[in-house]
């Protein structure tokens, strides 16, 4: 009776560790300096293995970058969860940094592909990231046209909270050097996180 869900939770394990050895292999080496053998190396398991999972380098990259954008956006399910927009921008803009620190490396990888004109994402940028946009962009619109936001353009909103809340993850050892060559620990980081929710939020919030 449980056999069923033994190899579901085999198999679920076993790309948990693929996907991780992947998101670090590609964080340092690159797309085109990561190997599957690398990874397979890293994650502990039979190169075999890896391919019976992910069948090309390119699939398990794409698995990746489809990882870190699917926490992304669902950061984002506080606006489905609150007609209050302070409270929604709020939640959502924490978890971003939350994300930023959580996986850092994952949005090391996508801020890379990116910059070389997204060779591999782009479908994911003109259909589930456009979609996403719209969806909370309509959101955001109606809090303006009901009085609880200052008009703004929503997409650049969505700009600004990107670049900021991933500033903490791509650009972290920049970070770590101006602090002394230290990491933010959990009490500075949360100092920030705050610090970035109240400046963002409270700059948008109606009077």
């Amino acid at each position: 009776m449980n056999k069923p869900l033994v190899k579901v939770s085999i198999r679920a394990e076993n790309e948990r560790m693929i996907l991780e050895a992947a998101e670090a292999v590609f964080a340092e080496q690159g797309f085109g300096g990561a190997t599957t053998a690398a990874i397979a190396t890293r994650a502990g398991v039979p190169k075999a293995n890896l391919h019976y999972y992910f069948p090309t380098k390119a699939a398990l990259y794409r698995a990746v970058i489809e990882r870190v954008l699917t926490a992304w956006l669902a950061a984002a399910s506080s606006f489905d969860q609150s007609d209050d927009p302070r409270e929604a921008l709020s939640r959502y803009i924490g978890a971003k940094m939350d994300l930023a620190r959580s996986m850092p490396l994952g949005s090391q990888i996508w801020a890379s592909e990116i910059m070389r004109g997204a060779p591999f994402i782009q479908d994911f940028l003109e259909t589930t990231l456009a979609d996403w946009v719209e969806s909370r962009s309509r959101i955001v619109r109606r809090w303006i046209g009901e009085g609880k936001l200052r008009p703004i353009e929503p997409r650049y909103l969505f700009y600004m909270i990107w670049a900021t809340t991933q500033h903490y993850a791509n650009a972290a050892h920049e970070i770590s050097t101006i602090e002394n060559g230290n990491s933010l620990d959990d009490s500075k980081f949360e100092l920030a996180r705050r610090q970035v929710i109240e400046t963002i939020v409270e700059g948008l919030i109606a009077r």
